[in-house]
């Protein structure tokens, strides 16, 4: 397979549009839906669904893309080993869930580079549970995640939290929020646990989303209410295209580093927790003082 069609399906997969996909690689609209074809009938399934409101993975491509991500990761590290790349032959590979891509991630990139200036970075953006099982395996050398799952050869430390508040197109009320079109946000296990205990009544619902990013499509293309990110939310707010819920309880969600145990005490490893510490420390306080 040419990984020229899985890095093809990865970035229509991030915008959703044939057209930005093509600019962004610099190739032609058609060269994109060629690749993608090609890809469909390498896989035996069609991977996204076009109509007018845009482009949408199907069923089959939201289960191929975690697949598509593990092999690029291996693609990039295969070719990392046979090179020279002029940085010392050393990279790091690190996870990054999904909804921390948006919040600050030039700041965290610049202090990585600080601290290990002679290191190349690999970043790799998924969810805790294939985060977790990537640390295991080794695919993953430190990641930053919503919920570690304790295993023997990994270790974790809590770095900070991050804000999720509700908005709507509906009014600027809990009572205003039509239970029928509210849209139940699953971002990890604990934050559906604070959820359930502070909004009983808004956690049967009939659509969950478990990506910020899909929440904020959600909300732009349909009518209704949801949990999103702080930053997501002002965005939202002064584009007008929602209003922020008073009242609805702001939900915290712890943001956690994690790396295998042989990693711990490494020289590297250290001061790359110590630059994730600060990185997350800083969001947290800006958050306060923004509020």
């Amino acid at each position: 397979m040419q990984i020229e069609l899985i890095d093809t399906f990865l970035d229509l997969c991030e915008t959703k549009s044939f057209n930005q996909t093509a600019e962004r690689l610099s190739v032609t609209q058609s060269t994109v839906s060629g690749r993608i074809k090609s890809l469909e009938r390498v896989v035996g399934v069609r991977l996204f669904r076009r109509s007018r409101s845009g482009t949408a993975l199907t069923i089959q491509g939201l289960r191929f893309e975690p697949h598509a991500r593990s092999i690029r990761h291996d693609w990039v590290t295969a070719l990392n080993a046979t090179r020279d790349t002029a940085i010392a032959g050393v990279t790091i590979r690190m996870g990054l869930q999904h909804d921390l891509l948006g919040i600050e991630i030039k700041q965290l990139i610049g202090r990585m580079r600080d601290v290990l200036p002679d290191t190349a970075f690999l970043l790799e953006a998924d969810y805790s549970s294939q985060i977790c099982a990537d640390l295991i395996s080794g695919k993953q050398d430190i990641a930053v995640l919503y919920s570690p799952i304790i295993q023997p050869d990994l270790y974790f430390e809590t770095l900070g939290e991050v804000r999720y508040v509700m908005v709507s197109t509906q009014g600027n009320a809990l009572a205003e929020i039509s239970k029928q079109t509210y849209i139940l946000a699953n971002y990890s296990a604990s934050f559906a646990h604070a959820h359930a205990a502070l909004l009983p009544d808004f956690t049967h619902v009939s659509l969950s989303i478990g990506q910020n990013a899909a929440m904020v499509d959600l909300l732009t293309s349909l009518s209704g209410a949801a949990y999103v990110l702080e930053h997501s939310a002002k965005a939202l707010v002064a584009s007008g295209a929602c209003h922020l819920v008073q009242d609805a309880p702001p939900i915290l969600q712890s943001v956690f580093v994690g790396l295998n145990v042989r990693n711990r005490h490494r020289t590297a490893y250290r001061k790359l927790t110590k630059a994730l510490h600060e990185q997350y420390a800083a969001t947290t306080s800006a958050r306060s003082r923004d509020r």
